[in-house]
């Protein structure tokens, strides 16, 4: 990106569950990019851990504890923010979990867990910034995590598929809204393929169903092994947000292959389908 297509040379960044993986990885780039970090997460340490990390690389990051599941923390975060900072020039709502298991044998509290960070978090992060987003009249950016799982069918990710077939709808729409007030704010919905994380780490799995190890332990060995680079998929992801692109996705041929299989599933409206890949990750004989 050269520093004439940089529109995030200044500003505040803020971004939710940022002491990890994929926020973490954006926390860093937005910094390198010339902005102010506001790093949040539910884990203190990890969350000052990143802030650090930024700074002793010569940006700017502090960081704050939030848990994204209690709207009431989303407005204290907001109000915190623009006292300090004036304005937000990028929301990133990227707090989630992935919860795997069969959808009847996720107990209450992981089920309540996924859809109050993943979907919830996301809903209430809108409702927090936007307004005074709006009010600001400046060029802003409100980014939502969503995924290639966001199109798709996965037996045992249910809980987490739901989450994110639901923040792209929510994307969409706010997409349009911001049409119709002429405002002049960047909707993104950030849809990452495969990424090296640790989302997929056992310790990650608390309060799944036994019965989730097996398939937890297979999606971590195969994204070890397949997964894009974190800090290359953060930069793709900054890089298609900085060109004020809606589809920001960082393997755009793993979501044409997705897309590709939900179209011709809708158009020929026949009962899903396990396929081969599917089998062997849960498995069962191809």
């Amino acid at each position: 990106m050269t520093d004439q297509a940089n529109p995030f040379a200044g500003g505040t960044a803020v971004i939710t569950g940022a002491g990890s993986g994929i926020g973490a990885g954006l926390a860093r780039r937005a910094g390198e990019l010339g902005m102010t970090v506001v790093v949040t997460d539910i884990n203190g340490p990890a969350a000052e851990a990143v802030a650090a990390q930024i700074n002793a690389a010569g940006a700017k990051a502090e960081a704050l504890v939030v848990d994204v599941s209690q709207p009431d923390e989303l407005d204290r975060l907001a109000e915190t923010v623009f006292d300090r900072h004036g304005s937000v020039r990028l929301l990133v709502n990227n707090a989630g979990i992935e919860t795997l298991g069969f959808s009847w044998e996720i107990p209450t509290a992981r089920w309540e867990a996924t859809l109050n960070i993943n979907l919830h978090g996301v809903v209430h992060g809108v409702r927090a910034f936007v307004p005074r987003m709006l009010a600001s009249g400046e060029e802003c950016w409100v980014a939502n995590l969503s995924s290639v799982g966001g199109f798709g069918q996965m037996p045992t990710q249910a809980a987490y598929i739901v989450t994110k077939h639901a923040v792209q709808s929510l994307s969409e729409c706010l997409y349009l809204e911001m049409q119709v007030k002429k405002a002049p704010i960047n909707v993104c919905s950030i849809i990452p393929g495969m990424l090296k994380t640790g989302i997929f780490n056992a310790d990650q799995g608390k309060g799944e169903p036994d019965s989730a190890a097996a398939y937890r332990k297979a999606m971590h060995d195969m994204m070890a092994a397949y997964g894009m680079d974190l800090t290359e998929g953060c930069r793709i992801i900054m890089d298609k947000m900085a060109a004020r692109e809606f589809w920001v996705d960082t393997q755009p041929e793993m979501t044409d292959q997705i897309l590709g299989g939900r179209i011709g599933f809708f158009q020929s409206r026949q009962a899903p389908v396990l396929a081969d890949q599917v089998k062997q990750l849960l498995g069962m004989e191809a």
